[in-house]
């Protein structure tokens, strides 16, 4: 048998180990507990109240009875019957051997309520004051309420003693006790039953989102999840996990993209070198190793060029180095004077201009500016300009050529992985179409973004924003 609550048995981490209640078992179990106990404790305390209740009524009867008994032997006024009111109520007035001086008309004038020893424990217990005692010694009753009072009557010492039975108040608990030992087990199981329901229809929502969920898992692609008609929680947990969804949907067609579009990139390269080294294990005479070596160079560097670009795009976001203030002037210094050989064969000059703090790291800042710097000089005529300058929160770092431009509608087509705008020139410059996606990526792990603005005049502007140091 399985499903919630029953013994199936599951594959764990350390074996085979048993199926936990569901969540809804749980539940219903942990609160039918404490509603039981809520009940037992509840039952035992109306008892118990009940009880005391009750024999504080009695005690109130026979002290209130021995006290006007008492009165009337201090003025010597027994009657020949001592006055009751109490269905089953005894008073009698005791010498100290335990004769029977006078009593009621509901006990015998021969047999005393109390034997002899108890009615001295009693007295002596009592002394000059009123003991109410519960006694089950009585010769008249079963349980009784008893008021014992040591008194003088014509001069020598005599005991009054009153009783009430306690008979009622033990059939009453008795009854009572009965009725809570069937009254709380109904109770509990109808609230076991009635809780039960109510979290079947409150779950049901999320066992709706576990099957749909397992059912997108099984299925694999976009897929929905059910979200509950009432705006409560589980509404705004389906909204939630189908944003999740979502996004993952696009991650995980992004990443179908970038890994073809990267097979498609490193297929070129891999193609040529191995058609030079075929060509040369064939025809070893025909092919010098020098024009070998000339001919795999360019390949092997576009190759570990586009593999550095997709290792840095798979760590953006992984680096938990500290930010610190980082003088961009000063990087953007270095990245010139890094990029002045290829710059000089291209007839390219670049100037930097302006000053300004970031708060950043070092390498990231520099990777940020070397790729547009070096897009910059790739596309340029004769000129590249960087300027840092400084704005209210942020420092920007704007590098503007003299090139042919970009369109506005291709502006942020710039910056997806692997586009090039102009295809012929990209491949004979060497770039991979990942520098200014690396750029934009990496500049927003820092807490800033990288954009195509509008150049003053002919050629490009991209713009670097960063947190102002």
């Amino acid at each position: 048998m399985t499903g919630p609550g029953a013994g199936a048995w599951r594959t764990g981490p350390r074996g085979p180990r048993r199926r936990a209640l569901s969540l809804r078992a749980r539940l219903t179990l942990v609160a039918t507990l404490a509603v039981a106990v809520v009940l037992v404790a509840g039952a035992l305390a109306l008892s118990a109240a009940l009880g005391t209740a009750r024999t504080a009524a009695l005690d109130d009867v026979v002290r209130e009875r021995s006290q006007t008994l008492a009165a009337l032997v201090a003025d010597d006024r027994v009657p020949d019957a001592l006055p009751v009111r109490q269905p089953g109520e005894v008073a009698q007035l005791l010498d100290a051997s335990g004769r029977v001086l006078a009593t009621s008309a509901t006990a015998s004038r021969t047999l005393p309520v109390v034997d002899p020893a108890t009615l001295a424990a009693w007295r002596e217990r009592a002394g000059d004051d009123v003991l109410v005692v519960g006694t089950d010694a009585g010769a008249y009753d079963e349980v009784a309420r008893a008021a014992v009072r040591a008194v003088t009557w014509r001069g020598e010492p005599a005991t009054l003693v009153t009783t009430v039975p306690a008979t009622d108040v033990q059939g009453v608990l008795r009854a009572l006790r009965v009725a809570l030992l069937l009254v709380v087990p109904v109770l509990t199981v109808g609230f076991a039953v009635v809780l039960w329901t109510v979290l079947g229809r409150a779950l049901a929502p999320v066992e709706q989102l576990r099957s749909a969920a397992d059912r997108v898992a099984l299925a694999g692609g976009p897929g929905a999840l059910p979200v509950p008609p009432v705006d409560d929680e589980l509404a705004a947990l389906a909204r939630t996990l189908n944003s999740m969804l979502d996004r993952l949907e696009v991650a995980a067609a992004r990443q179908r993209t970038f890994v073809a579009d990267a097979a498609h990139e490193l297929r070129s390269p891999v193609a040529a070198a191995r058609a030079a080294v075929e060509v040369a294990a064939a025809h070893p005479g025909a092919y010098p190793v020098d024009d070998l070596v000339a001919d795999l160079t360019p390949q092997v560097a576009r190759m570990q060029t586009l593999v550095d670009d997709l290792l840095v795009l798979a760590r953006v976001g992984a680096s938990d180095a500290p930010r610190e203030p980082v003088d961009l002037a000063a990087v953007a210094a270095d990245v010139a004077a890094g990029l002045a050989t290829a710059a000089r064969e291209r007839d390219v000059r670049v100037d930097v201009h302006g000053a300004g703090t970031a708060t950043a790291t070092v390498e990231g800042a520099t990777r940020v500016v070397r790729n547009l710097v070096a897009n910059a000089v790739r596309h340029a005529r004769s000129r590249v300009t960087v300027t840092v300058a400084p704005g209210p929160g942020v420092v920007r770092v704007l590098v503007d050529d003299d090139g042919t431009g970009i369109a506005p509608a291709d502006r942020e087509r710039v910056f997806e992985r692997f586009v090039r705008l102009d295809e012929a020139r990209e491949r004979d410059a060497g770039g991979a179409g990942l520098g200014l996606a690396i750029a934009r990526e990496v500049a927003r792990d820092l807490g800033g973004d990288v954009r195509v603005a509008d150049a003053p005049g002919a050629g490009t502007r991209t713009v670097l924003e960063l947190p102002a140091g």
